[in-house]
């Protein structure tokens, strides 16, 4: 049986694959296995009670050799080093997929954002970043919103970083409210990314997206706005999920009310017009096209054998398993993975970067369809690298992000 926390196991497994497959240098190999740096901090807050509580953050940059670090903050109880060290190795991946110049990097506070006031959280952020501040910065590691992080803790911690060296910084986090620099077009990035993976797919897999039916697991920022990008193209979504439960109903589901019901009852399930379903009964429901966008570790051993839909779109990070993955494959059910298919956040993260380093901003047109020829690119490479070498596309992806990275170690050498 496959343990739930083998995040860290499973993209060490996925390097290793695609090392031997490639025939990959042993020495670049191992540089690879090892991240660059790992930081551990103590986080101690003054909570709203006057009782001084200490937490635990960390910050790992996994590689810089094509550009400065960039991955997301998370707060989170189950935030482990393992978890934020596999996540920033997944982040040098799609960043090198996509072609952007910047190297994997991910960081994270053990704690329950529900049980803390708005206030305390200001505390946690501001702590936090003060103690990771030397390793951060517009050209060293770019942090961004991440799981329960939102554009309100990106300033607090631009603030904090800016009030230390005594002048506005920009430049040292992306995903900021507008006001102070944040990017038209942010929000929605990651889920149209996946819209266009999407569109991609339907081209070179030849097959019409509009007579297909959908189900999204997750409801967070990417599922949501995913569910309304779709809809409005004209998608059939017949099925949505949060942490609470699902709604189902074959006629499909009308985005913008279940964002009210949503917003209305705490989950989707307070949606009327469809019938209650489980996680576990959205991820095994006969539908063309299944969208995992809420956490890793979804599709596994135990239930990828009762999946029936003939296309998974990863919007999630490690959704599915090594051992999941390989019984998709068995089943001929075609997978499109996470480093590519959710990489339009962090490509509009670095749109938000160059427009904050050259203090020229941007119309959201432009924000919203500058991706689409990036994804596009990064889409028909990946295929082409699958058509090649006869292997799937999680396998390409991975073939050609670590070809990439690697290229840019052995020219770049060893120092000293």
């Amino acid at each position: 049986m496959e343990k739930k926390s083998n995040l860290w196991e499973m993209t060490l497994s996925q390097l290793d694959e695609v090392a031997e497959e490639i025939n990959l240098d042993e020495n670049i190999h191992q540089i690879l296995r090892h991240p660059k740096r790992c930081l551990t901090v103590s986080i101690p807050v003054q909570m709203d009670s006057e009782k001084i509580e200490v937490f635990t953050g960390f910050r790992v940059q996994h590689n810089v050799t094509r550009g400065p670090a960039k991955g997301g903050i998370r707060y989170h109880p189950d935030v482990t080093l393992e978890k934020i060290k596999a996540l920033a190795m997944l982040m040098t991946w799609k960043c090198a997929v996509v072609g952007i110049p910047y190297g994997g990097a991910k960081g994270g506070i053990i704690c329950d954002p529900k049980k803390l006031s708005l206030k305390e959280i200001e505390k946690l952020t501001r702590r936090y970043v003060s103690e990771i501040i030397s390793f951060i910065g517009p050209e060293k590691d770019i942090p961004a919103p991440d799981v329960n992080t939102n554009p309100q803790v990106m300033a607090w911690i631009m603030d904090t970083y800016s009030m230390d060296v005594g002048y506005s910084v920009s430049g040292v986090v992306t995903g900021k409210p507008i006001s102070i620099g944040g990017s038209l077009g942010r929000d929605a990035a990651a889920a149209r990314g996946v819209m266009f993976t999407l569109m991609n797919t339907a081209k070179k897999f030849k097959f019409d997206p509009f007579e297909k039916t959908i189900a999204i697991q997750g409801y967070g920022n990417v599922g949501e706005n995913l569910a309304h990008l779709l809809s409005r193209q004209g998608y059939k979504i017949i099925a949505i999920s949060d942490v609470a439960g699902g709604i189902y109903n074959p006629k499909g589901l009308n985005p913008v009310q279940v964002s009210l019901a949503l917003k209305d009852s705490g989950s989707v399930i307070g949606y009327k017009d469809g019938q209650r379903i489980t996680n576990q009964e959205l991820l095994t429901m006969d539908c063309d096209i299944l969208i995992p966008a809420a956490v890793e570790n979804q599709i596994t051993e135990k239930n990828a054998g009762e999946i029936k839909t003939k296309l998974i779109v990863e919007a999630a990070n490690g959704p599915t398993t090594p051992k999941a993955d390989q019984i998709i494959k068995e089943r001929g059910i075609s997978i499109i993975p996470d480093i590519l298919a959710n990489a339009g956040g962090v490509t509009v993260s670095y749109f938000e970067w160059v427009q904050g380093l050259q203090a020229s901003f941007w119309t959201e047109r432009e924000v919203n369809l500058k991706p689409r020829d990036i994804m596009q690119k990064a889409f028909d490479n990946v295929y082409r690298v699958s058509e090649k070498r006869k292997v799937t596309m999680r396998k390409a992806v991975y073939i050609l992000a670590i070809e990439r990275v690697a290229e840019a170690t052995r020219i770049r050498g060893l120092y000293p």
